[in-house]
Formats: structure tokens, sequence, C-alpha cells
């Protein structure tokens, strides 16, 4: 047995960008950074905070509502699972990248900080509290209403 999980709070760092496939999947990329607090050894030494940059990947459903939703600077949940690419950059050299692809996405920004971070953008919002539901499933559908049992 085996698992492979990453939970990420943390920062968009700008906006998402959105590509729709030939079928007309949505995909949406985005870094978020996550980021630790800068602390004091006991003996006096200043440790700085650390912030870390990571690759987000977001398919279907999913990738809809970051299209509609999200904006640099919005605090998100991510929960997904870690891969690793190669690739070969412009000089030749083959390069390594961690990669994070998003199962469960959550919006951590209240709305009225979002409506009013975006107030200069000329862009509408919705004005529902939660535009969609917190827990959605890898193939990006909503998982069916639980019944309240009271």
């Amino acid at each position: 047995m085996s698992l492979n999980k990453v939970m990420l709070i943390g920062h968009v760092g700008n906006d998402p960008e959105i590509r729709y496939l030939d079928q007309g999947v949505c995909t949406a990329q985005l870094r978020l950074a996550t980021s630790v607090p800068g602390y004091t050894l006991p003996n006096g030494t200043n440790v700085p905070e650390r912030t870390e940059w990571h690759n987000i990947y977001l398919w279907r459903r999913l990738a809809e509502i970051v299209e509609r939703y999200v904006h640099k600077g919005d605090k998100l949940y991510i929960e997904g699972e870690l891969r690793y690419r190669s690739y070969t950059d412009k000089k030749g050299v083959t390069r390594r990248t961690a990669e994070i692809w998003a199962s469960n996405l959550e919006m951590l920004t209240p709305r009225s900080q979002t409506n009013t971070a975006q107030q200069g953008d000329n862009t509408t919002q919705p004005t529902q509290s939660n535009p969609f539901p917190a827990s959605q499933s890898q193939n990006g559908n909503t998982p069916p209403p639980q019944k309240c049992p009271f």
C-alpha cells in the first residue's frame, strides 16, 4: 500500500492560466505560495521567513471554478497528488519539476475581501457566500448531497 497526497494552504501568486483543450476540456495552472514564519533560535540566531512556490494543475470542473472565482492573492486550500515531470530547457539541459495535480479545492478568502479586491478590475462577482461545494471528487464532479440527520 502507498499514499501520494499533498495538502497546501497558501496564496495565489498570479491570476490563473486557463486553457481549453480541443475536446473542450478546461485546464488551469496557478502558482501557490506557502510560507513558514521566521523565528529566533535560543542562541539569538534569526531564521528568516521561508516561502515555497508550488505549481498547481487543475482539470475539468475544478479548472472551471478556478477560471471563474480565483484571482491573484486569494487564499486557497489545495489537496492533490505530487507528480514529477522532466523536460529539456532551451539550452538543452534536462530539468525536473514538481507539480501538484489537484483533486480538491476550497476557497479560504472571505467573499467580501474578494469583492473588495476585484472592484478595481470592473468585474462582477457572484453574491453567494460559497460559489461551489467544499469538496470536489477527482473527476471534478460534485458528491451527492448529504441529508441532515436532525
